[in-house]
Parts: C-alpha cells; structure tokens; sequence
C-alpha cells in the first residue's frame, strides 16, 4: 500500500481521536449533546403526530385516479423523510443558540450533518423505488452524505481534484471523471425515459408509419446526442480537443465504412418516402422475397413464408428495382389455371367459374369482378383461366389459389364438366407378335 495513503489516514485518525477526546471533556459539548438528543426526541413526538394528519391528509380514495389524487399519492412516498428533516431543522436551531451562549457548535454542526446522512439513506432505501436510481442513490449519495457528516468531502474533493488523468493529448481531473460517471448514468438514464415518452407520444400521433418510425429515431439521435455534449462540458473537456479524434473518425467513416453510410442514408431516404415499410410484402431483383418485419438504420429484415429471416441491406432497396405487392394495402390480381375436356360446350364454362371464384370471401369486387378467359387448346384439353382481384398476395395466410382451385373443381364436378387428363395414342405398324 502507499506510504503517504497510510500516513495521510493515520492524520485523519489522530484529528478524529483529538476531536473526540476534546469533546468527552468540554462542558459545551457535552451541553451539545444534550441538544441533539433533546432536538430528536422533539423531531419524534412531532413526526409521530405530523404524519398521522398527513397521511389522513393526503391519502385519496382507493378508486381515485385524477392527477390530484396521483400526486397526493406521490407526496405520500415522501413522509420517511419527515423525521430526519425535522431533527436537521431543530438542530439548525439549536446551533444557533449554542453559538451565541458558548461560542462554539462543532458537536452540534456534526451531529445536524448525521441527520442529513439518516436522510439521505431513507431516501435510498426506502423511497427510491426505479433499480437505477435506487442503485446510484445507494453507492453514490449515502457515501457522499456519509463524507459530508464526517466534514472531509472538502478534503476528498480536493485530492480528487489534484488527480489528473490523462487519455492522450487530453487530461482531465479524477474529480471530473467520477463527476463525469455520475452525471452521465444520470444524463443517459433521464435520456432513455425521455426516448421512451417521446416515441410513446409520437406512436399516437396521425401520420405515416415510415414517418413515424424516422420521427421516433431522429428524436432518439437528438436526445442522446445532446446529453453526450451535456456530459463533456460537465466533465470539462473541450469540444476543440476531440478534433484530431473526429477527424479520424470521419477518415474511417470515409473510407472503410462506405457501406454502413451508404446504408444509414438509404434506410432515411426509404422513410421519408415511404415506398417500404413495415408489413409490406417485397421482392428483389436478387430473388430475396418476404414480408418486412423490420427496418433498422442498416438493413431491412424481411420474413419469408415458411418463417425464415433474411437481411437486405438497406442500399439494395435503392439502387436496385423492388416490387412491392402490398405497397400500403392496394388490391392485387391474381391468375388461376384450369382445363377443361373437349366434350365440354365452352360456352358454358366462363359464367359457371366467375359466379363459383367470386364467393370467396377475399376475392374483391372491385376494381373488376373475376373474368374466366379462354387460353387456347392444348393437348388434352381446353385451357381456360380466371383472373380476380384480392387485398394482399397469395401467401402463406392466404392460400386464394389453393381456395380457388378448390372453388373451379366443385364447380366443375357439379356441373358434369370432366377435367381432362393427357391422352395418348400409340400406333403400332406391322403384325403383332403371337
């Protein structure tokens, strides 16, 4: 361990027993003392009286949910605090009296600091209630009040501040980095509520869902970026000394992550516009086909029919041509062939399957009913085909092919329509073997 550690402890230990071995012998210490105990037994007898009318006060009704009620509620949280606050307020009094009668109040002055100190760990163990907070208040605001009852937050502030510490061409205190840390889990917690609050609110506003999404990002850039910058001006760095390394950084971001920035700007331009988003089914040049799931800064997640992912980037959905058959719920036509045998009077065929196909509960009036068509005459059959308009595609949910297909058979087999199967004629020349 550090010799100058250990003698600058035995220091304090010595100034601790002197001032302790001080105050067991002084008559006005000992007058202090009987201060604090008198101020705290009052701090009690008034708690106990104060809080039962506060509670009565401030309690609502069980079933009361207006922002009154909510923030009596919330006032409630707080009575814990009422007893070391009265006691710190009786000894503020107190200490007063003893230095204007003795000329001194250090006992009392120390003692009014404890108080501090019990409210400080009521505050963390019994009100606090969000883990975060909770956790900082516990390691964080218990030892700095317990410091501050033992009057040497000013000394350890100040070897803290003596402590330099350096990261390259910057140097900073080790007082500005623990205030740095401080600051900053509660900069980026408060940052991650308000990201929270703000997506929630922007969630319920009416406009596009791409829109939405791209709001919902750029305020959560804007959030956090601004903290960023809060927590280098708390910690004393100057935004001039990150240069050198934002130059680098943009170097790299030049040249070896073209893709990722071609991506990010990519992923934008496909919000803004809002020729892809979220729910709609697409198809790529490259083959890729799905519904999309997801849209991140980098690529776009895609969902095929039987459930696997697939992650196009971003740039893809830009500078190649993409199908969109969903492209914000429009109506799509699909095709379903069929045959029927050469015995069948055709005549018949068209009117029979458009009143079967359009029975289908998702099959769609408009823009056009369904239209059987003649194909032409194949080899063992007459080919026919019917064509009719949906909302969304012939997926996996879907099936209309499937459900149509079934509709043409019924029909067809109600109606004594063979559907032909291939035939062959074989010729045999010369006499057949006996």
């Amino acid at each position: 361990m550090d010799p100058e550690l250990i003698d600058t402890f035995q220091d304090y230990l010595n100034q601790g027993l002197e001032i302790a071995q001080n105050w067991l012998l002084s008559p006005a210490a000992w007058s202090q003392f009987a201060l604090l105990i008198t101020a705290y037994i009052l701090a009690m007898l008034i708690n106990r009286t104060l809080s039962k009318r506060l509670r009565n006060l401030l309690d609502p009704a069980p079933d009361a949910t207006s922002i009154i009620a909510q923030a009596r509620r919330y006032l409630l949280i707080f009575l814990p605090l009422l007893l070391p606050l009265l006691a710190y307020g009786l000894t503020a009094v107190g200490e007063q009296v003893t230095r204007s009668l003795f000329g001194s109040g250090a006992v009392i002055a120390f003692g009014k600091r404890v108080f501090l100190f019990l409210a400080a760990r009521a505050l963390a163990n019994r009100i606090i209630k969000e883990p975060f907070l909770r956790l900082l208040a516990k390691y964080v605001l218990v030892p700095i009040a317990a410091l501050y009852a033992l009057n040497v937050l000013d000394d350890a502030t100040l070897f803290l501040e003596e402590t330099v510490v350096g990261l390259g061409n910057i140097r900073f205190s080790a007082m500005a980095l623990v205030r740095g840390i401080i600051a900053g889990s509660l900069l980026f917690w408060f940052g991650s509520w308000t990201n929270s609050q703000s997506a929630a609110y922007i969630e319920k506003q009416p406009m596009r869902p791409a829109i939405r999404q791209l709001s919902v990002k750029a305020a959560e850039f804007a959030i956090f970026g601004l903290a960023f910058l809060l927590l280098l001006n708390i910690m004393g760095i100057s935004l001039s000394s990150l240069a050198i390394i934002g130059g680098a950084v943009g170097v790299g971001l030049g040249f070896g992550l073209q893709k990722i920035a071609s991506n990010f700007i990519s992923g934008v331009i496909l919000l803004l516009e809002g020729q892809a988003t979220v729910g709609d089914y697409v198809e790529l040049d490259g083959g890729e086909a799905g519904t999309i799931i997801k849209m991140t800064a980098r690529a776009t997640i895609l969902e095929t029919y039987d459930g696997r992912w697939i992650v196009v980037p971003n740039e893809d959905f830009i500078t190649t041509r993409v199908v969109n058959y969903s492209d914000s719920g429009s109506a799509n036509r699909l095709e379903v062939p069929f045959s029927v045998s050469y015995d069948t009077d055709i005549n018949k065929v068209p009117a029979l399957i458009e009143a079967a196909v359009a029975k289908h509960p998702g099959v769609l009036d408009t823009p056009e009913p369904p239209d059987c068509e003649l194909r032409g005459f194949g080899d063992s059959g007459i080919d026919f085909g019917v064509e009719f308009w949906v909302e969304g595609i012939d997926d996996g949910k879907n099936k209309y092919a499937s459900d149509v297909l079934f509709l043409i058979w019924n029909a067809l087999k109600d109606a004594g329509i063979e559907i032909p199967y291939p035939h062959r004629v074989v010729e045999l020349k010369g006499q057949l073997p006996e």
